[in-house]
């Protein structure tokens, strides 16, 4: 009688092993391909420029002397993303609120000397790349706002404090 309970018990001990493995495996596939958050009327959310809603650091491409109206472009791999705040943002941060009627967020960046296509943000979590088309600063601060479209009375901007950090430049002088 011992071999068989034996058996049994490494038999069961081994299939639960196996089926608990398929359904960790199972929950990380299904993790890989949640539908992105989209984006609705009445919603709390930040901005975020390459990951960041406070201290935003922008790459840009400025090479050869530069002074202080120099301008570059936008490094390439540079996101930018809207989060839903679910509980309580961050002290520093400055949040949005979709208002009554967004059902998506247009990113302005600053003041930059080139009129560029809005880049548009359907769903929280989605990284957008940031046009490589605007002229920039090339050193400096600045601030990009995330606008809810279509605004209403009720809709406020996300907005995030960068700091535009040139690649390849040196001063003029």
């Amino acid at each position: 009688m011992r071999s068989t309970n034996h058996r049994l018990r490494n038999g069961g001990i081994a299939a639960a092993v196996a089926l608990l493995g398929g359904a960790v495996g199972m929950s990380s596939a299904a993790a890989a391909q949640v539908d992105p958050l989209p984006i609705k009327a009445h919603q709390t959310f930040v901005g975020q420029v390459n990951g960041a809603t406070i201290g935003a650091v922008i790459q840009v491409g400025c090479f050869g002397p530069v002074g202080g109206t120099s301008t570059g472009h936008p490094l390439a791999g540079q996101t930018v993303s809207v989060q839903l705040v679910a509980g309580a943002a961050p002290a520093a941060a400055r949040v949005g609120w979709t208002g009554d009627s967004a059902d998506h967020v247009l990113v302005a960046f600053g003041n930059p000397t080139s009129a560029a296509p809005a880049t548009e943000i359907k769903a929280y979590g989605v990284k957008v790349p940031i046009p490589q088309s605007l002229d920039l600063p090339c050193s400096g601060t600045g601030t990009v706002g995330f606008v809810p479209a279509p605004t209403s009375a009720t809709a406020q901007p996300a907005t995030v404090d960068v700091t535009y950090v040139s690649v390849g430049a040196t001063p003029a002088g």
